[in-house]
């Protein structure tokens, strides 16, 4: 009775722990999108510079500066020091803010740099955040918590921001604005994060023990893995740009089909989404046995991509109505997305019992995916195609789902084959 209850008491202190993490990173990233994604709300409508949509330019400044964090990040974030991380995310977050204080102050189209320098340090934020999560039983559910930030958040922040302009905020001043509103609990949020304790015995020995990696390090688990790693990039390339356009021109997308007068419907949309995706990734902490876990993840990002290219047929052919289809195409990209973002490299990693740490491949994966996005914003607006927001992102979804399924099919066979083929080695790898 004592062991039973022992037990039950240990179960209920990691679920306690498991809800106080994800909470607290939840509030913290959330708290980020903030100084990163109001501007979408704004449309800078009939402002143009070099025969370039103004919009247009903006999105592509911070997405470069973002993707330049990215491969910043995959030194940084992968060989990080842990009693390093509170200071450098609130010092990351500080240069956004004040780049969003010249990007109101300066007049356009000069200001555009800002959006740049709000780009470049905010993109190594999910890695300093996702670090104290990582390597524990429970990482699922607390990466689901987190990973629904940046669904729920960005519809929430840009709700923010629209009320803003409609209060009569101008739409230079409001990014700058939002920030200010989130700062406080974003500080408030990281004070708990930094309370968290670290992973136990148990979780080093289901899930390995997470370690800082040097260049080496680095390269040779690429070189190990890289057929099955660059299958999984691939697909991430095409996630991130779909994910990624309809993000930032979601206004746009809501003016096409008739939204645009409404503040709230970011939010409508988006937070539904949230709580989906969060209770299907979180319930992938029940497969216990690492190589499961991963291939049910390969299943679960599948569906999602099918759910978004379905949707998007039945959408062409008129059966399926414009918020609907928005509706459920976000639910598939999330749900596609998300499990990429904090629980797909950590399972890889309990797998094969490798001594890494998840940030220094999900920052890889991310500049690639980043790259890719600023390519095909440009190859929009230069190669001539003459669609409508709505045409583009509906042609988009429809080639990611052929080519994100494709890769999802093979990597599965490629990981599955390499496990079971290892399954008599001894168990902790070192690279």
């Amino acid at each position: 009775m004592k062991r039973v209850r022992a037990h039950t008491g240990e179960g209920m202190r990691q679920w306690q722990v498991t809800l106080l993490a994800g909470g607290a990173a939840l509030v913290t990233y959330a708290c980020m999108y903030a100084f990163r994604k109001p501007f979408a709300a704004a449309s800078f409508q009939g402002q143009q510079w070099l025969d370039v949509d103004y919009k247009v330019w903006l999105v592509v400044a911070q997405i470069l500066g973002y993707m330049c964090s990215k491969f910043i990040g995959i030194g940084v974030i992968g060989g990080l020091r842990r009693d390093r991380r509170a200071r450098l995310l609130l010092m990351l977050i500080g240069v956004a803010w004040l780049a969003l204080l010249g990007f109101a102050l300066v007049p356009a189209p000069w200001n555009i740099p800002f959006l740049f320098l709000n780009g470049l340090p905010l993109g190594m934020v999910w890695g300093l955040v996702f670090s104290y999560l990582e390597g524990r039983r429970t990482t699922e559910a607390m990466g689901a918590i987190l990973a629904s930030s940046f669904i729920m958040a960005s519809g929430i922040v840009k709700s923010v921001g629209k009320w803003l302009l409609l209060t009569g905020v101008s739409e230079f001043w409001m990014p700058f604005l939002t920030g200010l509103l989130f700062l406080p609990p974003l500080v408030i949020a990281l004070h708990f994060l930094e309370r968290i304790p670290e992973p136990d015995a148990d979780d080093r020995r289901e899930r390995s023990e997470r370690l800082p990696m040097n260049r080496n390090e680095r390269r040779a688990f690429v070189r190990r893995f890289l057929p099955g790693l660059a299958l999984m990039i691939l697909c991430y390339v095409a996630l991130t740009v779909v994910r990624d356009f309809r993000d930032n021109f979601e206004a746009e997308l809501f003016n096409d089909l008739g939204y645009g007068g409404n503040a709230g419907v970011f939010a409508l949309i988006e937070t539904p989404i949230a709580l989906a995706v969060l209770a299907l990734t979180a319930g992938l902490t029940w497969f216990r046995d690492n190589l499961r876990g991963l291939m049910a993840l390969h299943g679960l990002m599948f569906a999602g991509l099918a759910v978004a290219g379905v949707s998007t047929l039945a959408f062409q052919s008129g059966t399926l109505p414009p918020l609907w289809w928005l509706a459920l195409v976000g639910f598939g990209l999330y749900l596609a997305y998300v499990p990429f973002n904090c629980v797909f490299y950590e399972r890889l990693i309990a797998t094969f019992r490798v001594a890494g740490n998840v940030g220094f491949l999900m920052y890889l994966s991310d500049a690639f995916g980043y790259l890719g996005s600023v390519a095909v914003l440009l190859t929009k607006e230069f190669s001539g195609l003459q669609l409508s927001w709505t045409q583009f992102f509906a042609q988009t979804v429809l080639a990611l789902a052929a080519l994100g399924g494709a890769c999802l099919l093979l990597s599965a066979v490629y990981f599955h084959h390499r496990a079971t083929r290892r399954s008599s080695a001894p168990t902790l790898a070192p690279i």
